[in-house]
């Protein structure tokens, strides 16, 4: 039986400007990291917490495409979609983030992966929003159960499980 390492998820409030810091590091090359981003059959797989389903409504991960997915959560549906500004295959991603429960809340993304050698990445992701009170309230959303089972998901996905 194969164990699969979950390592620690750091989620960061900057207190100088509203952005929320995620950092985490997965036993996976940067190009594998990278693709479980923007293959939205990866993608489904992986994102939102254990308790919810993802569907990919739309996916154009190229540079100038967009994205729009459906999380379903005990009968209910949420969506959330955006633009992806940048992408630079293994290195960068670079998006908006848009929950259409709040549509004025648009967060800009970029996900920054490095290659730590021995097939291991470090995701750096920061989410800038339009103000504190945004950040604030995606900070108390829930979202680090999302994050934290997601990248757990992630993990599994990775190695294979």
């Amino acid at each position: 039986m194969t164990s699969t390492t979950h390592h620690e998820t750091q989620i960061v409030a900057d207190p100088d400007v509203p952005l929320i810091r995620i950092t985490r590091e997965f036993d996976a090359t940067p190009d594998k990291v990278y693709r479980a981003h923007t293959d939205p059959e990866l993608v489904a797989q992986w994102t939102g917490p254990r308790s919810t389903q993802t569907r990919i409504d739309q996916w154009d991960a190229r540079t100038g495409g967009s994205w729009r997915y459906t999380a379903v959560h005990e009968g209910q549906e949420f969506g959330f979609y955006g633009s992806f500004h940048e992408l630079r295959p293994g290195r960068l991603i670079v998006q908006t983030f848009t929950f259409e429960g709040m549509p004025d809340g648009v967060a800009l993304e970029k996900l920054v992966l490095d290659d730590l050698g021995d097939g291991r990445t470090r995701l750096t992701a920061t989410s800038l929003c339009d103000s504190f009170a945004d950040r604030d309230g995606m900070l108390s959303s829930g979202m680090d159960v999302g994050v934290n089972e997601g990248y757990e998901k992630l993990d599994e996905l990775l190695s294979g499980r």
